[in-house]
């Protein structure tokens, strides 16, 4: 089956123009097991096809490899595609357990440069703040980030899990296109707060992890049964009693993926493009993948419409999902609200 190629959208008042879904890049390289090379780099390139221009990824995405992976592609279709990628989660491949947030302005003129030779680029186009570490003022960290784009390293800002109060303080340093955070019909802590002050400074929301780092999709029942080398093991929802409960909450998108002829996948990402409706803002999330199947799967969703008798039936879904997003939620938004 063919799919229409993907509409547009600026991404944040200012900001580039994307397809209305974007390709998250990390599991490439790290995080879900093994990966077959040649597949992913098949993957990227039926994403262009489709209309996704928005790639994404993260300077500790396999130690900088994941950068060193896309930015041959980037550098082939460097017209036709808009490259993100993040700084300030510092890694050690010594300690793979060993996690650090740097903010301070040195490390993120150092994190740029880095970058930009991994990815092979001139310019970054959205160059996210990863994660915020509270002991740095923001003003320094974002000016830092403007710096970068008055330097012509960077065309625009974004930042990842902050709350409505840093986006609205950092956005009065400098215009921030795009906000990244988890936002999936599992996970709406974000609309505390962050939504609505992307919603009233024009700023695009990115959400990661949609399809609930694949538990949405029924793809596993029990991350704790998965390969040694998957993150998701770590994660409190996805294992356990926690993964048995939630495995419950899958009933309401299998009856509606059943009326729509669709996929629990397809509804879990068209619930979240309604997002933009529903809080007046761009939303453009970035599910990962690395094949081809699901990225037509994925796509497919940008067209799905679900009526308001879905939406009502999946309402009440996020409030009832057991165990954390991470088990330590000190480095997200709403660990700090």
């Amino acid at each position: 089956m063919t799919h229409p190629v993907l509409p547009t959208t600026e991404l944040g008042t200012g900001g580039p123009l994307v397809g209305v879904q974007g390709l998250g890049c990390m599991g490439m390289s790290e995080f879900y097991g093994p990966t077959d090379s040649d597949e992913a780099l098949a993957t990227l390139g039926a994403a262009l096809e489709a209309g996704v221009t928005l790639f994404d990824t993260a300077d500790m995405y396999g130690f900088g490899r994941n950068e060193e992976f896309v930015g041959p592609f980037v550098r082939a279709n460097r017209d036709k595609v808009v490259i993100a990628t993040k700084f300030a989660i510092e890694r050690s491949e010594q300690d793979p357990t060993r996690r650090a947030v740097r903010n301070d302005p040195a490390y993120i003129r150092a994190a740029v440069d880095a970058s930009l030779r991994r990815l092979g680029v001139d310019e970054i186009d959205l160059y996210y703040m990863h994660r915020r570490n509270p002991d740095v003022p923001l003003a320094e960290s974002v000016g830092a980030m403007a710096g970068l784009v008055e330097a012509g390293k960077v065309r625009h800002l974004g930042l990842s899990e902050v709350t409505g109060a840093e986006l609205r303080e950092a956005h009065a340093v400098h215009p921030i296109a795009a906000v990244q955070s988890e936002w999936s019909v599992f996970a709406r802590d974000v609309e505390r707060s962050a939504v609505p002050a992307a919603a009233e400074l024009g700023v695009a929301f990115v959400p990661y992890s949609p399809l609930g780092r694949g538990f949405l999709t029924g793809a596993f029942q029990d991350a704790g049964k998965l390969s040694d080398n998957d993150f998701r093991r770590t994660h409190p929802r996805y294992t356990g009693d926690n993964a048995a409960a939630n495995g419950e909450l899958l009933a309401p998108l299998r009856e509606i993926a059943q009326a729509h002829g669709g996929t629990l996948a397809q509804v879990a990402l068209a619930w979240v493009h309604q997002r933009a409706e529903v809080h007046g803002l761009t939303v453009v999330p970035i599910p990962g993948t690395r094949k081809r199947s699901r990225l037509a799967e994925n796509t497919a969703a940008a067209t799905l419409r679900l009526t308001e008798a879905d939406l009502a039936l999946l309402e009440p879904v996020s409030g009832r999902v057991a165990g954390d997003r991470y088990a330590d939620m000190s480095n997200t938004s709403v660990g700090r609200e």
